[in-house]
């Protein structure tokens, strides 16, 4: 009598593939060309140094995913950029604090292995890696069918950073009449997709069909670590923040200490056409303020002597420019004006 057998592949979890996955993450890493390997892909966990010269150091430690960008990454087939969007999401948080980016983690979730999106889904990430100067170092694929419907998945990430603690950015260093810089985002980053999603369902727009959504849509967030880490070493800033969900006020107030307010003259915010054709769309500049960063992906907050000095780290693409001051206050944020939205 022949029995019936069960495997886990039986089951819709493939661990050949899940190997394959593995080895193929491990080949492609970042490494430091003539250095000992950073990182041990595939083993139990990874190993790392606190580098040289960092005085008292502090380790700090982010989280973030990209949220249901995935799904227009799975409407359009192309999966190379969220993993850009992913180190983003969490280094740019990491550098508010004035840390530097050692390690990343990446844990991705999916329905059943497909080699061929992760593959590409990792080859961003180390893009992303690269980009902020750390190491991919290890992470999780988890086949979950049952869990996920097909050719779903989900993505999330970790980072880890260290700072000397002179060089923490803290609350205590913003004073008053400090400068606002706002620096240019890339475009949309990787925050408001479920609104975006939902207008385009109402709408009945068909992305595939529209070569400027197609690209913007998919536009990979702006990794802002080199040029911030360089105005930390030359103390040229007092504090800064990531503009993610949320918006301006929601991410500026997080860093700003009580009895100061940040006043940010929306008037001077240089929007990018993305957010002009959303706005065009049904979302109301309410709407918009409070669930994207408009145009501004990061914000500086400075001694005014230090403007030009600051300028000058900076392309000309992601120049940082003026949009508001610190002054005494209560309320933390203040916006004043409108965006042009035109």
């Amino acid at each position: 009598m022949n029995k019936k057998l069960f495997t886990y592949k039986k089951s819709g979890v493939n661990i050949d593939a899940a190997d394959s996955f593995v080895n193929f993450i491990s080949s492609v890493s970042s490494k430091k060309k003539g250095k000992k390997k950073f990182s041990n892909i595939g083993g139990f966990g990874s190993i790392s140094s606190i580098p040289n010269g960092v005085k008292q150091p502090k380790i700090v430690a982010c989280t973030d995913g990209v949220g249901t960008k995935i799904e227009i990454a799975n409407t359009l087939k192309k999966y190379d950029t969220i993993g850009i969007d992913l180190v983003a999401m969490s280094v740019n948080d990491l550098i508010v604090q004035g840390a530097k980016p050692l390690l990343f983690l990446d844990y991705i979730s999916i329905n059943k292995i497909d080699l061929t999106k992760l593959k590409s889904i990792i080859k961003g990430i180390v893009n992303g890696c690269k980009q902020s100067g750390c190491e991919l170092v290890g992470g999780e694929t988890a086949e979950m069918p049952g869990t996920y419907e097909k050719g779903k998945f989900d993505i999330a990430g970790f980072a880890v950073g260290v700072v000397g603690k002179n060089k923490i950015l803290s609350k205590n260093k913003i004073k008053n009449n400090d400068l606002i810089l706002a620096i240019p985002s890339s475009g949309l980053h990787s925050n408001g997709f479920s609104l975006i999603r939902y207008l385009l369902n109402k709408k009945k727009i068909d992305i595939k069909k529209k070569k400027f959504l197609k690209t913007e849509l998919l536009r990979p967030t702006k990794i802002y670590v080199k040029e911030v880490l360089k105005l930390i070493d030359k103390n040229l800033i007092n504090g800064c923040a990531n503009i993610t969900g949320g918006g301006l006020a929601d991410n500026i107030k997080r860093v700003i200490p009580d009895n100061l307010v940040a006043e940010i003259n929306l008037d001077k915010v240089k929007t990018f056409k993305i957010f002009k054709w959303l706005n065009k769309n049904g979302v109301s500049e309410k709407e918009m303020l409070k669930t994207f960063n408009c145009g501004v992906g990061f914000c500086l907050i400075i001694n005014s002597k230090n403007y030009e000095s600051v300028k000058r780290c900076f392309t000309k693409e992601f120049k940082p420019y003026i949009i508001g001051k610190i002054s005494k206050g209560k309320n933390k944020v203040k916006l004043n004006g409108s965006i042009n939205w035109i």
